[in-house]
């Protein structure tokens, strides 16, 4: 069984008649829970608020205060990124949904977990909320882990990379960050030879990927430098951070992936951990057609149905830009 967490407030964040972050998205993910082939296996349950402690443990109280100066009414806290009354709220709630998920996954009450829940987190730093985030969701579940002596892998498949979550873990041994994206791409961070703090070298992976990059890639990276480095680190939980805006029909990308793709990668990443061990935050993916698809397909994984909307891809394997990628990252990891 897969637990479903998703706060109904979530549509009530509403960031502009314009924007790709709507609260369509929100009704595109729920409507792929409600598919006759994963209805049967999916236990819906609504988040607590993530209390001040666990959200201290990755933004500063500065970045808090300042969020607190908005709840309640419409701001613009930079170009791309806006409140709503109720936005503040709704955001606290999100924060709360993986440590809702870890309980319930502890509890033996489901086997894996997916949080359909906006705003999106991983561009949020720990003194900063931007890129459509207000609050690192898949970071207050990774510390919150991490401070009870777990072993996270946060795998981040956005085709944006997920510079937030980077900086909270950039120097913690702990959590072990995996990010593949579209490069060059907003937020112009996550290059290869970014690989963790003196404190915590190799505990940074990033996969600057080419526009186009197809699914048998990422799968071959798994294959290759990404799951030597996993296997390195022995996780004992996985968070993955499914941004599906690396569809290839997505309006701001310009990747290659099919929904296939995604059930692909989940699965693959399932069996890094124990059963009962994997939590899925959504992040991006604004073609409403491509994410209803893509997060049934991821879904479909997590709760043991393995379901394909679309064909998988390839014809990036062979490249020797991808070759040569791969023998940079195993040299920038340590792996030869």
């Amino acid at each position: 069984m897969m637990v479903l967490i998703s706060d109904e407030r979530g549509v009530h964040h509403r960031v502009g008649p314009n924007h790709p972050e709507s609260p369509a998205r929100l009704d595109a993910v729920l409507r792929a829970a409600e598919h006759d082939s994963i209805r049967d296996a999916i236990i819906a349950v609504s988040p607590r608020q993530a209390t001040e402690e666990e959200v201290r443990r990755v933004h500063q109280r500065e970045m808090i205060d300042a969020l607190e100066l908005v709840r309640g009414r419409e701001a613009h806290l930079d170009a791309d990124t806006a409140v709503s009354p109720e936005s503040v709220d709704i955001a606290w709630r999100a924060a709360g949904a993986g440590l809702t998920a870890v309980e319930l996954l502890a509890s033996g009450a489901a086997d894996s977990a997916f949080c359909a829940v906006r705003p999106p987190g991983h561009h949020a730093t720990s003194t900063t909320s931007m890129g459509f985030c207000l609050l690192n969701n898949v970071a207050v579940t990774a510390a919150s882990l991490a401070t009870a002596g777990e072993r996270v892998l946060v795998a981040d498949f956005d085709a944006h990379h997920g510079n937030g979550t980077q900086d909270v873990f950039y120097d913690d041994p702990n959590v072990l960050v995996v990010s593949w994206h579209q490069s060059p791409l907003y937020p112009g961070t996550g290059a290869i030879d970014e690989v963790g703090g003196s404190s915590a070298l190799g505990a940074t992976l990033n996969l600057p990927l080419h526009a186009g990059t197809t699914g048998d890639a990422y799968r071959a990276s798994l294959d290759g430098p990404v799951g030597e480095v996993i296997d390195r680190f022995g996780p004992t939980w996985l968070l993955i951070s499914a941004g599906f805006d690396a569809h290839r029909r997505d309006p701001i990308t310009d990747m290659g992936l099919s929904a296939g793709d995604f059930a692909d990668l989940t699965a693959a990443l399932m069996e890094t951990v124990l059963p009962g061990r994997t939590i899925a935050f959504l992040e991006g993916g604004y073609d409403l057609g491509a994410l209803e698809m893509s997060a049934l397909a991821t879904m479909s994984s997590l709760a043991g149905a393995s379901r394909h909307p679309e064909p998988s891809t390839s014809g990036s394997l062979g490249s020797l830009a991808l070759r040569r990628l791969f023998d940079r990252v195993a040299d920038a990891q340590g792996l030869r």
